[in-house]
């Protein structure tokens, strides 16, 4: 039964990766990641085909190995987390706006501190 849990939450997520790659706001590699951490407990072949993925196996091995985020998708996200606040300062009053900032303070700190 966990294996079949494992193996639907990783096409959701290969699912919601391939969503991010088409909006700016829904991160793809963290969902990728995500794919091939579900994978590796359900299915081994479909885990393969990501880490042997052009785009995405390098950042996958990348985080496994080292938890390291590269420079060029730490400033897409930090640039995600910018825009994000931008939104919220103008359509948010004022204690509600609060809270994405806070989420963007604490977030950017982590991915920022991640090696590269």
């Amino acid at each position: 039964m966990r294996r079949h849990i494992y193996l639907a939450c990783g096409f959701l997520s290969l699912g919601l990766g391939a969503i991010g790659a088409f909006l700016p706001l829904l991160p793809t590699v963290p969902f990728m990641i995500l794919a091939a951490f579900c994978f590796a407990r359900s299915s081994p072949a479909m885990e393969a085909r990501l880490l042997e993925h052009r785009h995405f196996g390098p950042h996958i091995r990348r985080w496994r190995e080292k938890g390291a985020i590269s420079r060029r998708g730490k400033k897409a996200a930090l640039a995600a987390f910018a825009f994000s606040v931008v939104i919220a300062l103008l359509f948010s009053p004022f204690p509600w706006f609060l809270i994405p900032l806070g989420a963007a303070l604490i977030g950017g700190t982590w991915i920022w501190t991640r090696p590269d």
